[in-house]
């Protein structure tokens, strides 16, 4: 029983915070692409001057700002931050189960099964 709920947990856990993630950070009129590039570019300080580290907070602010709901690149923000970051966190590649098996069946075979014309070589039909 033990076993089952820690899996369970981990299903909805896996389908939900990325939900819940995306919802607050909506409220602020971002997405996981906009917030990643600010906090990246925040750690990115060149001097300690406050002058010069305000300035480069307000481009920082702006560059991030086009990921944004609205922004320049609001649509690419949102499509990484949902295909992209999302699959990234719950492992997921994008392709269902049975697409994932084939891909594994396809590098299964040998040099000669794949190529076109390979009959010949293998003598496989």
């Amino acid at each position: 029983m033990t076993e089952w709920t820690k899996k369970k947990y981990g299903e909805y856990y896996n389908s939900y915070v990325p939900w819940l993630e995306d919802k607050y950070l909506a409220w602020f009129g971002e997405n996981k692409t906009s917030y990643a590039t600010k906090d990246q570019l925040d750690k990115t300080k060149i001097t300690g001057d406050k002058n010069v580290d305000a300035i480069q907070d307000g481009v920082n602010t702006g560059v991030s700002g086009q990921f944004k709901e609205g922004g320049l690149l609001g649509g690419v923000g949102d499509l990484v931050s949902k295909e992209g970051v999302n699959r990234a966190e719950r492992g997921d590649t994008g392709m269902g189960e049975k697409q994932a098996m084939e891909k594994g069946k396809e590098q299964q075979k040998g040099w000669g099964d794949s190529m076109p014309g390979s009959s010949y070589i293998t003598g496989k039909k």
